[in-house]
């Protein structure tokens, strides 16, 4: 069979990986690449002998059934395997689905008040410190880049890095209109509310994945204004890049000297304009979808947060938790909708391949 083979090919793959690997004579860009790759394969060499270990179970059930002695006990193990064999089916499969070649990234996050006034503001605050915990409860680390505050601790704008392996894989369905359904705390009638958030999620990009040439840029700097300590007012520090061929402004003033804040704001650009070069990319190819999990569209409504009844729904897949204080204190239950995202992309993505 075809997929036996293939099977068979990641199997040899994976061990003439590891000879390389283990005989210490590759170093440098090939080491790493090697590594990853074996990394990638070791994943799925367990369901690949799990398949095999199945499928030879199933010959031999087959053989004894033509021997009257072992013939029940035969019938009995060949239904348990035949209903097993689906499913390790479906779980190679949904491995080998192709990977997106960002999903190992870091991310940069942008979130925005939107419709709402200070209450999108606060609700921006609360998502911001929701991803923040998620980030820390999975051992990622989190750097504000650059931040608008209110005067009651919300944000009109924070922008923020996520480090870690994979980070983008799980949080890439974020992209797009949060709501939130509360009463204020500014409300005296005590009416509930509705306002929004926008969630951007850009993989951090890196040097080799955008070129960007001196000459399409400009380079302003201009003094801090907000909290950031004696510095701000009297030191030109705060930074200002603009992209001509794009139109892309980012501005950064977080950090305590001009050359921290270009550094986060070329960051900042280069991930900008490497979401913007893989949007193109799919668009050229005429592979573009749109997925019940959306397409990362910001202006796409994604998720509503309704207070009142502590529930947390998810509009792309339907999805409804009561766990509305678990989710935004970036808990278990963020995992699990997270996971059904995950989940739903993956099926869809079968059954496009059928």
């Amino acid at each position: 069979m075809i997929i036996d083979d293939k099977l068979k090919d990641i199997q040899n793959r994976a061990v003439e990986i590891g000879g390389k690997l283990n005989s210490g004579d590759i170093s440098g860009d090939e080491l790493t690449k090697l590594s990853k790759e074996y990394s990638e394969l070791a994943a799925i060499l367990p369901l690949i002998d799990e398949y095999f270990q199945i499928k030879r179970g199933i010959a031999d059930a087959n053989e004894m059934l033509h021997d009257e002695e072992l013939k029940s006990i035969a019938a009995e193990q060949l239904d348990e395997l035949n209903h097993k064999l689906p499913d390790i089916e479906k779980k190679l499969q949904i491995a080998l689905l192709p990977r997106d070649a960002a999903d190992d990234n870091s991310v940069i996050m942008e979130i925005r008040a939107g419709v709402g006034g200070e209450e999108s503001a606060l609700f921006a605050g609360d998502l911001y410190n929701q991803y923040k915990s998620y980030a820390l409860r999975h051992g990622w680390g989190i750097e504000v880049i650059d931040e608008n505050p209110t005067s009651l601790h919300g944000y009109k704008e924070i922008i923020f890095k996520i480090d870690g392996v994979g980070v983008y894989a799980r949080l890439k369905f974020e992209s797009g209109i949060h709501r939130v359904q509360r009463v204020p705390e500014t409300e005296a009638s005590g009416r509930i509310h509705t306002s929004a958030a926008s969630v951007a999620v850009m993989p951090e990009a890196k040097d080799i994945d955008v070129v960007i040439d001196d000459k399409d840029i400009r380079i302003d700097v201009f003094r801090a204004s907000g909290a950031g300590g004696q510095h701000v007012n009297k030191t030109d520090s705060a930074v200002r890049i603009t992209h001509f061929p794009t139109g892309i402004v980012v501005t950064c003033q977080n950090e305590r000297s001009q050359f921290q804040n270009k550094a986060a704001a070329m960051a900042v650009l280069r991930s900008k304009l490497y979401e913007k070069q893989r949007e193109e990319q799919v668009d050229a190819s005429n592979s573009a979808r749109k997925t019940m999990v959306g397409s990362g569209d910001r202006s796409e409504k994604i998720r509503t947060y309704n207070f009142p009844e502590q529930r947390v729904t998810d509009h792309r897949i339907k999805l409804t938790l009561y766990k509305l204080d678990d989710i935004l204190a970036g808990g278990d239950a963020l995992d699990e909708m997270i996971d059904a995202l995950i989940a739903a992309d993956q099926l869809e993505r079968l059954a496009n391949m059928e």
